[in-house]
């Protein structure tokens, strides 16, 4: 299980859309399909439904969600703490601003922004 698999899960749960994901993402949809599945593989067990005409959430899936968003919360957080403390001048050139969020409509701040 890989980060980058759960923020993903996280975001084809929330739109139930591979497709709708993908976009959001930034991805290409065969690179959201493949993530899922590797996701799926490393626990064992399906977390989509994917027989009916819409997508759903397996029961799997449903218990993963609020442990994924968890994970990602606190990933995010201990990000924003260690941007807050590492002086400006040692950041890393492009980093994002302290407080920027990596949701579904954040995109990367550009170092040079105020």
């Amino acid at each position: 299980m890989q980060f980058h698999q759960l923020r993903t899960f996280r975001e084809v749960a929330a739109e139930l859309s591979f497709t709708q994901a993908a976009k959001n993402l930034h991805y290409a949809q065969s690179t959201v399909t493949a993530q899922i599945k590797n996701l799926e593989e490393a626990v064992g067990t399906e977390l989509f439904d994917r027989s009916r005409r819409r997508l759903a959430l397996t029961e799997a899936g449903a218990r993963l969600l609020p442990h994924a968003e968890r994970i990602i919360e606190i990933a995010e957080t201990a990000r924003r703490e260690i941007i807050l403390s590492t002086p400006p001048a040692q950041r890393p050139r492009g980093s994002r601003r302290a407080g920027a969020t990596t949701g579904r409509s954040a995109g990367p701040v550009s170092a040079g922004r105020p």
